[in-house]
């Protein structure tokens, strides 16, 4: 078992005002998988990556990352967790925006603190594998929006994590440049063998995924697998 979350919730707010994000999920997540992570807003999706991610923590429950007992770890060590094994591609692509795209690759390399040959030549490598060859020393603001998320992408990968978490991947982008994406996490998925968990509203994005995992109220609706 790669992934395991058991009995996992989530409050936020105190008192009166309280609010349960999330109602006792369990997930499994096999090395190797592709999934969707879907429903409707409020669902708990988002609340459920960002556990997943170590971006934050559940009120109770308990989260094995590949052996290891994440909620047993400090801040620190959770840190650590998500900069070695943990990639994440956004929506909004957090690109800094006058700097070169290899630039940008580089940087989760330089605070892993990778030597700087090392380090260009992992982030080049990333940028050929999302078909950028040749547009390493342009800017981020001087690139198209689908250039941008392949950046993004070539950022999340060239660490070689053992875990992609993509937060609406398509969302800024049209129809053709979203299936370009698409293909680009499918590739990475069956040809790099990178486990990923994609957050999405866009069932056309999510049919490249193996499996569906639909969110409703805080728990797990149903799940749609795909041979």
């Amino acid at each position: 078992m790669f992934i395991e979350l058991s009995n996992i919730t989530k409050y936020y707010g105190e008192g009166s005002s309280i609010f349960q994000a999330l109602k006792g999920v369990n997930l499994t997540i096999e090395k190797g998988d592709f999934i969707a992570l879907m429903g409707p807003s409020g669902s708990g999706k988002s609340t459920m990556s960002n556990i997943l991610g170590c971006l934050d923590v559940a009120t109770s429950g308990k989260y094995i990352f590949d052996g290891v007992d994440v909620f047993s770890l400090n801040r620190n060590e959770r840190a650590m967790l998500r900069r070695f094994y943990i990639g994440f591609i956004f929506q909004g692509f957090n690109l800094l925006p006058r700097t070169t795209a290899l630039e940008n690759v580089e940087l989760p390399l330089l605070y892993r603190g990778i030597q700087k040959t090392k380090r260009r030549k992992l982030a080049i490598e990333a940028l050929e594998m999302v078909g950028l060859k040749g547009w390493e020393n342009n800017t981020s603001n001087k690139l198209s929006g689908g250039q941008q998320q392949r950046v993004a992408i070539a950022r999340a990968i060239a660490s070689k994590p053992l875990f992609l978490l993509a937060d609406e991947p398509t969302g800024n982008l049209d129809t053709k440049r979203s299936i370009e994406i698409m293909n680009i996490l499918k590739w990475l998925n069956t040809d790099l063998k990178i486990t990923i968990l994609m957050v999405t509203h866009e069932s056309e994005m999510a049919s490249f995924a193996k499996k569906e995992i639909h969110f409703l109220d805080g728990n797990i609706d149903y799940t749609k697998g795909r041979h």
